[in-house]
């Protein structure tokens, strides 16, 4: 097995990392890596993005928002989270239980002091607490199967960020299951930063061994940039890949009611209704009208709304409360 050291902290790289190890067929080792990214939510890859985050708030925090390859549900990381991953060839007899890939890091964790222990079909717990979820995505040969650990994450954040402002979704993407979760790093008897937790969990996963690295060559580099500017970065991947969805949502403001009916498909919008009690001088199917075909992003929708007088459409709702409509 090989380590790769990845100094980045931007999502997109590291998933991009993932997926070119994944993929490349000319790396025929055993790879693992442990890797941080700035605060970011990555969402499972059959997730409907809208219905996993507080769109407002994301925008506000500058939070990135990054699909991944697996499945599964959301997840919130900032630099408090340590995340593996594992990318192992395969024969036709490997077991691809994904206990057996989470196995290891439990082990590491108990010898680190932590009472970790494998729960649920995909978590690693402390005292019935959730502090890692695990995913897996398997490719011709090869395996990926990668985690979190919550060492030192801002749990109040993770609550917001993770928590959607709109009434009502539907849609059929895979919604994520909220557990109870803590921080690992209460559960060490002397106080160590997360750069010792990630040397610690290194040399245990190579045994004490000294550490076989794998270097990133120009090539690799180019090839995984590459990704980042054509997949990982794009909103057609992170949001417009998402499934078919409904959303219907209505707020009371002092100036009247709105309620918004869309359909959205591929993130963009294909259909929109707008009712309320709000004293309108204008048509709104004329704004309904404009968004149709446009992306389901804040800062389109907002493009859009700013080329009307509102005041003539919705009286004396503000812009500000007509897009926690659309986003909550």
């Amino acid at each position: 097995m090989k380590y790769i050291d990845s100094k980045s902290h931007n999502s997109y790289f590291n998933l991009a990392l993932e997926e070119y190890i994944l993929k490349n067929e000319n790396i025929e080792e055993d790879i693992v890596f442990l890797w941080q990214n700035t605060p970011t939510i990555v969402v499972g890859n059959n997730q409907n993005t809208i219905e996993e985050i507080n769109v407002p708030f994301v925008k506000e925090n500058k939070i990135q928002v990054v699909r991944r390859l697996s499945g599964g549900g959301a997840v919130y990381q900032d630099m408090g989270n340590l995340n593996f991953t594992f990318i192992k060839c395969l024969d036709e007899a490997s077991n691809l239980d994904i206990k057996k890939f989470a196995l290891p890091v439990v082990e590491a964790l108990n010898k680190l002091g932590v009472p970790a222990q494998l729960t649920g079909r995909n978590d690693i717990s402390v005292e019935n607490k959730k502090i890692s979820g695990n995913a897996q995505r398997l490719y011709r040969n090869k395996l990926l199967h990668h985690g979190t650990l919550l060492f030192d994450t801002d749990l109040e954040v993770m609550v917001k960020v993770l928590q959607v402002g709109i009434d009502k979704i539907e849609s059929k993407g895979i919604k994520s299951i909220r557990s109870r979760v803590t921080n690992i790093k209460p559960y060490f008897n002397q106080q160590i930063t997360i750069e010792v937790f990630r040397e610690s969990i290194l040399k245990e996963l190579f045994q004490g061994k000294e550490v076989n690295y794998y270097y990133l060559d120009e090539k690799d580099l180019k090839e995984i940039n590459n990704l980042v500017n054509t997949k990982y970065s794009t909103w057609e991947w992170n949001f417009g890949y998402s499934p078919s969805y409904s959303i219907k949502n209505s707020r009371r403001f002092p100036a009247g009611k709105i309620e918004l009916f869309i359909d959205v498909e591929k993130g963009m919008i294909k259909s929109c209704q707008i009712f309320g009690d709000f004293l309108s001088l204008c048509d709104i199917f004329e704004i309904e009208k404009a968004l149709q075909n446009k992306c389901f992003e804040p800062e389109v929708i907002e493009k859009t709304l700013v080329q009307f007088n509102l005041k003539h459409y919705f009286g004396e709702i503000t812009l500000p409360e007509i897009m926690t409509v659309f986003f909550g």
